[in-house]
């Protein structure tokens, strides 16, 4: 049994990560090492980060769907699919070598804080979709998805890079519908992970109230400035998740 004060700071932990989820990913970075120095073994704080963090990521796309900026109608054939990838992924990633993705992932995530750092047309205006979005996003979601199943890292960051550079969603709105289809992906690794007993329940239940917390405001704070904080922070993330998989794998 976990110390209460370590419950209590694994609670602020999980205010911090959905704070940063809800606004540009990669809150897993903030969780995951902190419940690995709770104590955890690697699978059960995975998994874990996997229970609490679904619950911080439902919250965020509650908030961002009351506001309008999200259109789960239009998503529903994309996130059947990315919930497909997903479990797929999570099913076969003990049967694939995933040792050159410690290498393309930062390279990848480096190029997408690149483009948020420099594009100059950036903003939560929607624009001209380059792909039809009913055909190429339930695709879009099934890559994705299928890659968090294997590996996970930056999958936030590949979803709003997607939505934005494919489907011309404004920065906003793609954040919106990234957090529907983190959510979905995360409710497909908890499929195999909870019925594997991987799951350590008290400390995904006060994370859980952090994340609830954490998310909304990071939520709100997302929809109210918009693109002037998603993008510095989707820089920032990016550039930190590329770092830590290169030099702390």
């Amino acid at each position: 049994m976990l110390d209460p004060l370590v419950l209590l700071a694994l609670m602020a932990v999980g205010m911090l990560a959905g704070f940063v989820d809800a606004i540009a990913g990669g809150g897993g970075m903030i969780t995951v090492p902190a419940l690995l120095s709770a104590g955890l073994p690697p699978v059960a704080a995975l998994a874990t980060n996997k229970m609490q963090s679904m619950v911080g990521t439902g919250m965020a796309v509650l908030t961002y769907w009351r506001r309008g900026f999200v259109a789960l109608r239009d998503l529903i054939p994309a996130i059947a699919l990315t919930f497909a990838g997903s479990a797929l992924g999570a099913f076969t990633v003990s049967r694939v070598d995933v040792s050159l993705l410690n290498v393309a992932v930062p390279i990848a995530l480096i190029a997408i804080a690149l483009y948020f750092l420099f594009a100059p047309r950036l903003s939560d205006a929607d624009k001209a979709a380059r792909l039809p979005f009913r055909l190429f996003v339930p695709l879009m979601g099934f890559a994705i998805g299928f890659y968090d199943g294997i590996f996970g890292p930056g999958t936030g960051a590949f979803f709003t890079v997607g939505f934005v550079v494919l489907f011309g969603l404004g920065v906003t709105r793609a954040t919106g519908s990234t957090k529907a289809l983190n959510f979905t992906s995360n409710l497909a690794a908890l499929v195999i992970f909870i019925p594997g007993g991987h799951v350590v329940w008290p400390v995904a239940i006060v994370m859980a109230i952090g994340q609830i917390i954490g998310a909304y405001i990071g939520a709100r704070t997302g929809i109210r400035y918009g693109v002037k904080i998603i993008r510095p922070l989707v820089v920032v993330v990016s550039i930190a998740m590329a770092l830590k998989l290169l030099f702390f794998p």
